[in-house]
């Protein structure tokens, strides 16, 4: 999902760059490399990052990247820099901009961040009237996600991966999980959303997300 004005920032700006892996170009180049045009000049930047839980390599990794967007503008060029959902939440561009801002103007454009996009494609409404919504990272100890989760409110878990069954366990615990929304890869082809007692996998995708309600 783009929006209007970030397609035009896209197409307007002299080097693209984007994070990819270490090898391969990466899940935000696939998504925007169709909506670029083939006679183009714009020089392409893709910003390797290492997938670890180290912080050491990806602060070494976003010194790097940093180190590159500073040449390309300094040399007087526009850069545009791609992000997956929106690039201040959850994103890696944040570590970017703190690095950048200070010596150059910066403009960033709000996208459609990942629990919008999953209650989209599981057409749950993510708060009523006066109600609470809470983002919860699944990184969270279980003692916490307890504690967070008995209070009253809507609720998306977010950074399920590795951490799916953990999260299965206390939503169980705490009788949550028979109402409880499972959605995967949303607003891809692969899409799947699904009560979540009926995922039968321990390990899912990075890309899933987990959206409940404690009335």
């Amino acid at each position: 999902m783009l929006t209007l004005k970030a397609l035009r920032l896209i197409h307007d700006c002299q080097v693209l760059a984007w994070p990819a892996p270490e090898s391969g170009t990466g899940l935000a180049w696939e998504i925007v490399r169709g909506h670029l045009r083939e006679d183009s000049t714009q020089e392409r930047l893709p910003l390797r990052m290492p997938i670890s839980v180290d912080p050491f390599p990806a602060q070494q990794a976003y010194d790097e990247s940093a180190r590159l967007l500073d040449r390309e503008l300094r040399s007087g060029k526009s850069v545009g820099v791609l992000c997956e959902g929106d690039p201040l939440f959850y994103g890696s561009f944040m570590y970017l901009l703190e690095r950048l801002s200070g010596s150059f103007p910066v403009e960033v454009i709000p996208g459609v961040s990942s629990p919008m996009a999953c209650a989209a494609a599981a057409r749950w409404p993510m708060a009523f009237r006066s109600e609470p919504w809470t983002v919860l990272p699944g990184t969270l100890s279980e003692d916490e996600l307890r504690q967070r989760l008995r209070q009253p409110g809507a609720f998306a878990l977010m950074k399920v991966g590795r951490h799916f069954s953990k999260l299965q366990r206390v939503l169980e615990e705490l009788g949550l999980a028979q109402d409880a929304i499972y959605v995967e890869h949303a607003s891809r082809p692969d899409q799947k959303v699904e009560p979540l007692h009926e995922v039968e996998a321990q390990e899912v995708p990075y890309f899933s997300m987990i959206l409940l309600r404690n009335a």
